[in-house]
């Protein structure tokens, strides 16, 4: 485990250096506006001596309005860079360089780490790449193509004291028995100031797992289908089915709760992120009836199921299709800014569903369809994906279960009807051209 410790003046320097790069960065917090950024502690990753590379994580504090985040930025400092470096400039003579696919930093990193039995698991570092895309941290694969015991290393962003789930949910699960979660190989924690200035705090700099060679990242294998005019039902409903069997391990792994106010929680909870949205998008007025609508329906429910631990952030984009043609479930993080009990709390396992049915949406829109044709294609694989989580074992209506009951049309409906309108936020303030997309969802969730 690392030790933070307090920053020097040049931790100061190499922030200012990269400073106007961040908030391009997709894991950055703060979205149009300025946010106030200091280094709040630095932590160095020991490299083996004659090494004439230092490595270098600065702890860095982004606060702007409600936001008020602990960010890692790993970075290797060189005496002269190479060709393929990502280079960011250069402080006291030193290159600086974007530390995550430098060979360095990845031999440091799993010296430093741990595993399942002590020692991290070995690694292979003869070739690495970088994931590019849209990400909520820096994700690289480990180990040339084709050969056995390649691994990806997620380095997290925003940083929270206490167990991760990414880390922890998979981990437990795996000693369940369920198979369909790369295996953790190694992670790597450290201690450092609490932002509040308390006592010291621990938290996960990232974790290694198993890569799963020849398998597709959903959402691009979704947009492709849909994009060729194909359906989607049979990968949808080997997916739900593939999600129902997690819920049923997670039930096993973790506690349940039952709730005797659930019916009022989640109708309290959906009129609560309709205020929200509102008060950020405006247009959103005009469904205020429908939500309003559902929430007293919801309401009115005799009980709702239990809650249990959950994905928490489950969509396309975070399932991988097998060359096999099974499913296999990754990030199990939760939302990076939300704090770690509320990422970690239980939940109604149907919201996981919710998210993959509204993933749906997005697969047809960027896949090019539109009108008629893409109502069709979504209806097909929403009508195939809850038919698998059915088949799966999710969907019941025997009391005490940790599946959907009989209201669990109503209640996902609830939950897909809470997910759409945060996506309409983020779309208005990030994406205004993807606007449409959840808007579109809207029409139907709260259509008469």
């Amino acid at each position: 485990m690392l030790t933070a410790h307090a920053p020097t003046p040049r931790d100061e320097r190499l922030l200012a250096l990269v400073a106007a790069d961040l908030p391009g960065r997709r894991w950055f917090p703060v979205k149009g506006v300025a946010a106030d950024l200091r280094v709040h502690a630095a932590l160095d990753l020991p490299v083996p001596p004659g090494t004439d590379a230092e490595v270098r994580i600065l702890l860095v504090r982004a606060q702007a309005g409600s936001v008020d985040a602990l960010l890692q930025l790993p970075l290797v400092l060189v005496p002269e860079a190479g060709p393929h470096d990502a280079v960011l400039g250069s402080v006291d003579g030193r290159a600086v360089l974007d530390a995550v696919t430098h060979p360095a930093f990845l031999r440091a990193w799993h010296t430093a780490a741990r595993g399942p039995d002590g020692p991290a698991s070995h690694v292979d570092l003869d070739a690495v790449r970088a994931i590019t895309g849209e990400q909520s941290n820096s994700s690289v694969i480990l180990g040339p193509a084709g050969r056995p015991g390649r691994a990806i290393l997620k380095v997290l962003r925003a940083l929270q004291p206490g167990e991760n789930p990414d880390v922890d949910v998979p981990r437990r699960l795996v000693a369940e028995g369920y198979d369909g979660v790369p295996a953790p190989l190694a992670w790597l924690q450290a201690t450092w100031p609490a932002l509040d200035g308390g006592a010291q705090v621990t938290g996960y700099l990232g974790v290694t797992s198993t890569f799963v060679e020849g398998a597709r990242d959903g959402f691009e294998l979704a947009c492709e289908v849909a994009a060729a005019g194909h359906d989607f039902d049979e990968q949808a409903r080997a997916l739900g089915a593939e999600t129902a069997t997690m819920h049923a391990a997670l039930a096993r792994a973790f506690p349940t709760v039952v709730d005797a106010d659930g019916p009022a929680r989640l109708a309290h909870a959906l009129l609560e992120r309709f205020t929200w949205a509102r008060a950020a998008v405006p247009v959103l007025d005009r469904y205020e009836p429908g939500v309003r609508r559902t929430a007293a329906q919801v309401a009115a429910l005799a009980r709702t199921p239990e809650r249990q631990r959950v994905h928490g952030d489950l969509h396309l984009g975070q399932v991988l299709h097998g060359a096999d043609g099974r499913w296999l479930i990754l990030d199990f993080e939760g939302e990076p800014l939300a704090p770690l009990e509320a990422r970690t709390r239980p939940d109604l396992a149907v919201r996981d569903v919710a998210g993959l049915l509204r993933s749906l949406d997005y697969a047809a829109a960027v896949g090019g369809l539109v009108g008629a044709d893409a109502d069709r294609w979504t209806a097909s694989a929403r009508t195939a994906l809850l038919a698998g989580y059915a088949e799966g074992g999710g969907l019941t209506d025997h009391p005490g279960t940790t599946g959907a009951e009989a209201a669990e049309p109503l209640v996902t409906r609830a939950l897909e009807l809470d997910k759409t309108l945060y996506e309409a936020v983020y779309e208005s303030r990030n994406r205004p051209d993807w606007l449409a997309i959840p808007l579109a969802g809207l029409d139907r969730l709260t259509a008469d």
